[in-house]
């Protein structure tokens, strides 16, 4: 009978430490999803011979901001009519 009980007891901390496991991967998977993405709320369109650092000196904002607002951006691909993000969130 003591080993019924004991391959039980066993068996039951197995699971609940296989719970547990869960549990926090469920948990940190959802800090790592819950990141914000960059909110834009202004944009303007390129013209002919804008550049990155042109646009960020005319509107007042580092290059990490506009970098931020704009992360998929290509600086060395700018085309005329694109929209570039200048106020926002990041």
């Amino acid at each position: 009978m003591a080993k019924a009980n004991n391959k039980t007891s066993l068996l039951f901390n197995l699971l609940l430490l296989i719970s547990a496991f869960l549990i926090f991967s469920m948990a940190e998977s959802r800090i790592l999803v819950a990141k914000s993405s960059p909110e834009c709320e202004s944009v303007v369109g390129v013209l002919s011979g804008d550049t990155c650092s042109g646009i960020t000196q005319q509107f007042g904002l580092t290059a990490e901001f506009f970098g931020s607002v704009n992360p998929n951006i290509n600086c060395d691909a700018l085309f005329v009519g694109q929209w570039v993000c200048v106020s926002g969130t990041a």
